[in-house]
């Protein structure tokens, strides 16, 4: 069993972000959230960054978060806690391992997961801690 804690995700919010979106327009039976929860989650996301009405084909449904910024997330992870909020929910469940990505990232998207690495970068497992990683 996999969760999400939304309140203290312990993910940057750029990484929260894309993994509610995620969620949201999955078709992951097991989630705890109602379609239509996580219809309004995604609508109200896409109408911070577009004036158009929110695409209906499941293929479209895609933010593309490249047009935001600093404010712009930060707008879009209240925007989902508060949806969800809402509804009841602190805590997104679901019942699916992780896999492997089933296609390559498109050009543009590649650009962005190389800018969210550099940012992030994985941990060197074999450097010893350094002072400023270990916890105050």
């Amino acid at each position: 069993m996999q969760h999400l804690d939304l309140n203290q995700p312990g993910l940057p919010d750029l990484q929260f972000v894309l993994m509610v979106v995620a969620l949201c327009t999955s078709d992951i039976d097991s989630l705890n959230a109602p379609v239509s929860v996580r219809e309004t989650v995604f609508n109200r996301c896409w109408s911070l960054l577009d004036e158009s009405p929110p695409p209906t084909q499941k293929d479209k449904r895609v933010l593309n978060l490249r047009l935001g910024d600093e404010v712009m997330l930060e707008a879009m992870v209240h925007v989902i806690r508060q949806t969800f909020e809402e509804y009841g929910f602190v805590e997104l469940i679901w019942d699916q391992k992780p896999t492997e990505p089933s296609r390559e990232s498109t050009p543009e998207v590649r650009e962005l997961v190389d800018r969210i690495q550099k940012l992030y970068p994985p941990p060197d497992d074999s450097a010893p801690p350094s002072a400023s990683s270990s916890p105050s």
